[in-house]
């Protein structure tokens, strides 16, 4: 019981944790102006720091990209680079308040359009309230602008919640662990902002040696650690301890914080314009966050391929199980979703070995888990399965997985084993 207790408390220190983390995303955002860097130089630390910190896991995120399809990897690239810049010159025509609403605020809407349009996925009557509201709140921001450049601001942040969102597909479809995304994503964009801040091609305080310690110092915590790195972490416990569904809802409290925030460090007041907007969308996105999946064909089908991951070959076959449905929240480790919960529970693939087992509510890859010999998933993650020399099928059990559900077929083998079941 004193255990279960700790947990919670620290699971609730976490999710504190990360929402503020969430938050001072806009508030550093909007604060580029006044210090001084640059865009590009903020983008660099952004970028550069989260590769430096895990650049032990590099040679690994290579090998996995081996097995990525491209299409994959250009819709992770687009959360990168091009996110941050266009939040960034949003921030700079609008407010801190609305870089906190409408970039995180309007993902779900993007996400639930481009998914229809693209695989027809079905949104619930309750999904569909929950639009309805984020999209009246959109309309409530543009009605209370009174300028051109801040009109202009509010579709250039729209278009960053957009990128976001077509990120966050990605996440959906990408074999990658954390870590893997993280140096995905960060990579190419720290090496983009080198190059345009060299060229010249973009103003760069950091190239002319005009940039100021302390705040090269507080960009690099707050952007590169604190946004970059510790967010997720933070909120991947929270969701461990606590649970996909109340993670995901406290989530939407980061914008309502980030205008409170604005008042005393930028002077910006919050109108009424803007309280209309903070209700309408922080209440679409927790209706939204907390509405039940659909269990049938409003499921976004896992295609039947054979994928690599990690040099371990997944054969994951279509099932009404076996799919991944709709929920596309706006953070790591809980855009990839399954069944029940609709997040990979309990924080997914916590060690980034596995993501191709997408299979169930509340699932979890084991941190022991080797290639080609991993035991079959089980009924309520008890201990048991069958173990087989580089291949293992469903059992009874699974030490590796936790809470799986009943009638998927799982085959694992090692690479160089014949690619058997793809038409299974």
């Amino acid at each position: 019981m004193a255990d279960r207790m700790r947990t919670r408390l620290t699971g609730g220190a976490a999710l504190v944790a990360a929402v503020v983390l969430w938050s001072s995303f806009a508030l550093t955002v909007r604060g580029i102006g006044s210090s001084s860097l640059t865009s590009i130089d903020v983008a660099f630390l952004r970028f550069a720091t989260p590769v430096v910190i895990l650049a032990p896991w590099l040679p690994r995120t290579v090998r996995a990209l081996r097995g990525e399809r491209i299409g994959v990897l250009l819709l992770l690239g687009v959360g990168g680079l091009p996110h941050f810049l266009l939040s960034a010159l949003g921030g700079r025509l609008t407010s801190a308040a609305l870089i906190g609403l409408l970039v995180p605020g309007t993902v779900p809407l993007f996400v639930t359009v481009i998914l229809y349009l693209r695989w027809r996925e079905r949104i619930s009557s309750r999904r569909l309230i929950a639009l309805a509201a984020i999209t009246t709140g959109i309309a409530a921001t543009a009605i209370q602008t009174t300028s051109t450049s801040t009109t202009a601001g509010v579709g250039i942040l729209l278009t960053a919640g957009c990128a976001w969102a077509v990120y966050t597909i990605g996440l959906r479809q990408t074999g990658l662990g954390p870590a893997g995304v993280v140096l995905t994503v960060c990579t190419p964009a720290a090496i983009a902002a080198a190059l345009l801040a060299a060229s010249a091609a973009m103003p760069s305080h950091l190239m002319t040696g005009t940039a100021g310690i302390s705040d090269v110092l507080l960009f690099t915590g707050l952007q590169g650690i604190g946004t970059g790195l510790l967010s997720t972490v933070c909120y991947a416990y929270a969701v461990r301890a606590l649970g996909s569904t109340l993670a995901a809802t406290a989530g939407a409290i980061s914008p309502v914080l980030a205008a409170l925030l604005a008042v005393p460090l930028f002077g910006e007041p919050i109108t009424s314009g803007v309280s209309a907007a903070l209700a309408l969308i922080v209440t679409g996105v927790t209706v939204f966050n907390t509405a039940p999946r659909r269990r049938d064909r409003a499921c976004l089908r896992l295609p039947r391929r054979v994928r690599r991951s990690q040099g371990v070959l997944l054969d994951t076959q279509r099932s009404p199980r076996g799919s991944i449905s709709g929920n596309a929240p706006t953070r790591i480790a809980d855009d990839l979703t399954g069944e029940g919960e609709g997040q990979i529970g309990r924080s997914g693939a916590v060690d980034g070995d596995v993501l191709g087992l997408l299979l169930g509510g509340e699932a979890e890859v084991g941190r022991d888990a080797r290639p080609g010999e991993r035991l079959a998933r089980g009924r309520g993650g008890r201990r048991g399965g069958q173990q087989g020399r580089g291949r293992c099928e469903r059992g009874d059990g699974g030490a590796g997985v936790q809470g799986g559900s009943p009638g998927v077929p799982v085959l694992c083998r090692p690479v160089g084993e014949e690619r058997a079941g793809r038409g299974a």
